[in-house]
């Protein structure tokens, strides 16, 4: 990550807690009031090919004693309501802000990976993750919403990593390295905006 990256990441996230902190706060109290502890759920995910880190997100699922692999339509029996509604707005990634004030994170970049898909394909991920991993990025703008839709089809854990390994890897994977070729701060800003534009575009 260059200087410049991290002094912008710094910078928006230092302001955005500023300015969504009582958001956040009202959104922790909501949360603790509808579906009570643990109010976070913190994943591992990989920031390069070997160091991991955890990701906080808001809890949006019920807890179970072992969650494996990437979420598909086997898992929707398990998001709560109010999970449901946090994660159409990506409310459920506020908690985030942490992860980049930490340094593991960027604002733009590609979603950090699970470290058995790193294990799994290490040329890809090899590669993808010479960029610091982001909140939000290429790939997430122009690949979330199909990759939810192919996923959420899927009725079973080992249908859910077929489609994701053979289809949603590689595809992301594309997006990801033309981010890396083309990365500057007027292309992150791009980025963002676009990423709020989608947000305020969904019903």
């Amino acid at each position: 990550m260059t200087w410049r990256k991290r002094i912008f990441d710094l910078f928006f996230a230092s302001l955005l807690v500023i300015i969504l902190g009582p958001i956040i706060l009202y959104l922790i109290w909501v949360i603790w009031r509808k579906q009570g502890r643990p109010l976070f759920y913190v994943a591992e995910r990989m920031k390069t090919p070997t160091e991991s880190f955890g990701l906080w997100k808001f809890r949006t699922m019920t807890v179970v004693d072992a969650d494996q692999g990437v979420s598909g339509g086997h898992k929707d029996t398990r998001i709560t309501p109010l999970g449901a509604k946090l994660r159409a707005k990506r409310l459920d990634e506020f908690p985030q802000l942490w992860n980049i004030l930490k340094g593991d994170l960027s604002f733009v970049g590609p979603r950090p990976p699970l470290r058995e898909y790193v294990e799994r394909f290490p040329d890809i991920y090899g590669k993808v993750l010479q960029s610091r991993p982001g909140v939000t990025g290429l790939a997430t703008i122009r690949f979330h919403k199909h990759e939810g839709q192919l996923l959420a089809r899927c009725d079973t854990a080992e249908e859910t990593d077929d489609i994701y390994c053979k289809v949603c890897v590689p595809r992301k994977a594309r997006l990801d390295m033309i981010y890396q070729r083309n990365q500057s701060t007027c292309y992150d800003f791009d980025l963002v905006f676009q990423t709020i534009g989608n947000l305020f575009r969904r019903r």
